[in-house]
């Protein structure tokens, strides 16, 4: 559960929906897990509002002032902000519960510690392992998403710390890793359900996660520290992912796995609201 993110608060939840305030900006985003009302709903204050089409998609309606780009902190992580399509914003806010494991491994090694972010997005996960001073391989095959990591790096105050950017397949970027003899002490992951590579290959996570993660043994260092599946995969149970590491990881590197859901805890209430899984292989130590 993600705790000590002061610049993002959830503030309310009802009717599929959800109310967060980002660094002072109050959006309304749709949210399938809310299916109970909120007592608050008709005085909810927003700046802006995903609103879905019948026909898929959706776009956003600007009730105040919205900013086209702004910031957001955490700690000494700063990440940049904007409205994207499909409701997004370029950061998941739970993720802050893995940035913190991944900071803490990382500095508690007191060893050069190498890192490959799979699927990275907008760097998240990046920006945490160059703060705890890892180098970090990013990978995605987005250049947009690429360009967006580069200025959270750049934001945070980490330019000049050792990370190259890829813009590739992820399937493919693996094996040319695997006949490089490239190895990483820490390998992190955060498939969509379906996507496609910088040349059109399709990504499947039903058919591709266990083929990749088995490919990804092969370029894990001979004292790896940790291995980190991320899930929003509507259906995918966070046992398959602990599963996939237990006949992958496990079967070469032995070790044990943890596995959980990630939420957010609404302001003022007990209410959690949960926000996709994670399943984490680690060494016995």
């Amino acid at each position: 559960m993600m705790e000590n993110f002061n610049e993002y608060k959830l503030l309310d939840l009802g009717s599929g929906r959800k109310l967060e305030s980002w660094n002072g900006v109050t959006l309304c985003r749709p949210d399938p897990e809310v299916i109970w009302p909120s007592e608050n709903e008709d005085n909810w204050k927003m700046d802006a509002e995903y609103l879905r089409s019948e026909k898929g998609g959706g776009r956003w309606q600007i009730r105040s002032s919205v900013p086209s780009s702004w910031q957001i902190h955490y700690g000494d992580l700063t990440f940049n902000l904007k409205l994207m399509g499909f409701k997004h914003t370029g950061l998941f806010p739970e993720q802050a519960y893995n940035w913190d494991i991944i900071r803490d491994r990382i500095k508690n090694a007191n060893r050069e510690v190498k890192v490959l972010n799979l699927f990275a997005y907008t760097g998240g996960a990046t920006v945490a392992a160059l703060s705890a001073g890892a180098s970090v391989v990013h990978v995605d095959s987005s250049r947009g998403m690429v360009d967006w990591a580069k200025e959270n790096v750049k934001s945070s105050g980490f330019e000049n710390r050792p990370v190259r950017y890829i813009v590739d397949d992820v399937k493919k970027f693996v094996k040319r890793e695997i006949r490089r003899g490239n190895k990483y002490d820490i390998i992190i992951m955060d498939p969509p359900s379906f996507g496609r590579g910088s040349s059109g290959e399709v990504w499947d996570i039903e058919h591709d996660l266990y083929d990749l993660v088995k490919d990804t043994t092969s370029i894990l260092s001979d004292d790896p520290l940790m291995y980190l599946i991320n899930s929003y995969t509507t259906g995918l149970s966070m046992s398959v992912l602990e599963n996939i590491l237990k006949l992958t990881i496990v079967d070469k590197y032995d070790g044990s796995v943890v596995k959980d859901e990630l939420g957010i805890k609404m302001e003022d209430s007990n209410i959690v609201l949960p926000c996709g899984i994670f399943a984490r292989w680690e060494p016995v130590k």
